[in-house]
């Protein structure tokens, strides 16, 4: 589940860091993309932390790049690191940990 939110991330961020597509999208929503990404990557380090036990670097460069995102080149160039940041750290997910149960949980 961390893993497949963290790829949805990463896809989300790469489509708001296209040049004019991202930038359009951003602006005729009225900046409203950002205030839900950064829901998104509150929700996404949440879980990361109580599932996984272990901070999301991906979702801390996604809450960064949502922060600030509205300043036009600096806002672009951060959704690019979003979505190599999310996609690494969600190749990084090993599997095992993804699928925690009650008797992994006593340690």
């Amino acid at each position: 589940m961390v893993r497949n939110l963290k790829w949805l991330g990463a896809a989300f961020e790469a489509f708001l860091g296209i040049p004019a597509i991202g930038g359009l999208f951003i602006i005729s929503m009225g900046y409203t993309p950002l205030g839900f990404m950064l829901v998104f990557h509150i929700v996404l380090l949440v879980v990361s932390l109580s599932r996984l036990k272990r901070i999301s670097v991906g979702a801390l460069v996604g809450i960064t790049a949502s922060v600030l995102g509205f300043i036009p080149f600096l806002g672009m160039i951060l959704h690019w690191v979003a979505a190599t940041a999310l996609a690494i750290d969600a190749l990084m997910t090993p599997r095992e940990q993804m699928y925690m149960t009650k008797e992994d949980d006593r340690f």
